[in-house]
């Protein structure tokens, strides 16, 4: 059986067109052009992925969040959702708002409940664990307004030309998929990469128990030297149309700005991914981290803390190809030492692929690397 949705009820504002009269009419002085990522942000709360969230948090729940990760309900919550404003942006409490895209299309109304400041210092240590600038994450709240709007989106509108719509599902249709396919236990795998062989066997182990498994690469802003969005969907229809049986597994995309929080950044894949309908989510070796700055396993360690997350946690240990068992394995099951194992790093990865030549079969399906090798420029640069 799907999951019940994070709070119990799974979130579904109105959708109308752009045109709608909802957003004429509005002085300019109540028309705020916001980023892409806060676009997805606000696409991702209309649908329900950020359930049960109906806009951007107050004062009150940006606290208990950053405290003890929970909502001021209780509700398990790991990371602020905020909409960052300029000080020169100075509608009242009560004003109903316009957000709009960054080309001035409108994309929902919002209604203002309150406007506080953060201190920022203070969110990068308890969210990134870090204030070093250096962290993308801690780089990306620096960068960001103190100044906060809390309120309810009441409408969103309709986002025409996704070039992703082929694989782009609400969490409605999902769950009715899900339904149709009679799954009753569906893993969730998180990714920001193009699949390599241990990611298959992370995917394929967990597959083993479950009815189905539901890929949802996440689209958006990355950091240089990612893959590009393109890039990641194509390997992935790759793999799924080489390897996989028929109606195995969903892919499906989450257009979402990584926060490379680590620990926190897991608990929240696993809520959205609870609010898609899944009832188990994988989390492997250095979930949601960048650099040195988590401890490799401490995004599986945090899931002790949420007992009442709603969504099981499938833990894994890195994969590797080991020469003498001929196969992959990882530290649980392979006895050999590092020299029968064969690994490349994701920085070596990167320099075959950039530089046209395949990676082993034993680190990346042919077919995969051929995608990948096949775009003219496949990295975030």
């Amino acid at each position: 059986m799907v999951s019940v949705p994070h709070g119990g009820e799974l979130v579904q504002l109105d959708v109308v067109d752009p045109s709608h009269d909802a957003f004429n009419g509005y002085d300019k002085s109540l028309m705020l052009p916001v980023s892409k990522e806060t676009e997805a942000t606000v696409l991702n709360i209309a649908s329900g992925i950020l359930s049960p969230l109906t806009g951007f948090m107050g004062e009150e729940d940006c606290k208990t969040v950053l405290d003890s990760m929970r909502l001021s309900d209780d509700t398990p919550w790991s990371i602020p959702v905020l909409l960052h404003v300029a000080s020169s942006f100075t509608p009242q409490v009560r004003d109903e708002i316009v957000l709009t895209d960054e080309g001035g299309s409108p994309l929902a109304n919002l209604l203002i409940d309150e406007r506080f400041k953060i201190d920022r210092k203070e969110y990068a240590e308890k969210v990134y664990g870090t204030s070093d600038p250096a962290h993308p994450g801690v780089a990306r709240i620096f960068s960001s307004p103190d100044s906060v709007l809390a309120g309810r989106i009441r409408r969103f509108a309709a986002r025409p030309g996704d070039p992703f719509s082929d694989v782009t599902l609400a969490p409605r249709e999902t769950r009715v998929l899900f339904g149709e396919k009679s799954w009753r236990t569906i893993v969730a795998f998180q990714t920001r990469n193009p699949p390599h062989l241990s990611h298959e066997y992370v995917q394929k182990t967990a597959l083993a128990f479950a009815d189905g498994l539901f890929i949802n690469p996440v689209l958006g802003k990355k950091k240089v030297g990612d893959f590009r969005d393109e890039v990641i969907v194509a390997a992935y229809k790759a793999l799924i149309r080489n390897y996989y049986p028929q109606n195995c597994c969903v892919l499906s995309v989450l257009h979402y700005e990584m926060q490379y929080a680590g620990p926190r950044e897991a608990i929240m894949h696993a809520i959205m991914r609870k609010n898609f309908g899944c009832t188990h989510i994988a989390i492997g070796r250095d979930h949601a981290g960048v650099g040195s700055y988590y401890r490799p396993y401490a995004a599986q360690e945090i899931f002790k803390e949420f007992p009442d997350l709603g969504i099981t946690p499938l833990f894994f240990r890195e994969f590797f190809y080991c020469r003498k068992c001929a196969g992959m394995a990882n530290e649980k099951t392979c006895p050999h030492g590092e020299d029968d194992h064969l690994t490349i790093s994701g920085t070596r990865l990167r320099e075959l692929l950039d530089g046209g030549e395949s990676p082993p079969k034993e680190v990346m399906r042919p077919e995969v690397a051929s995608v990948i090798m096949s775009d003219p420029d496949p990295f975030v640069r």
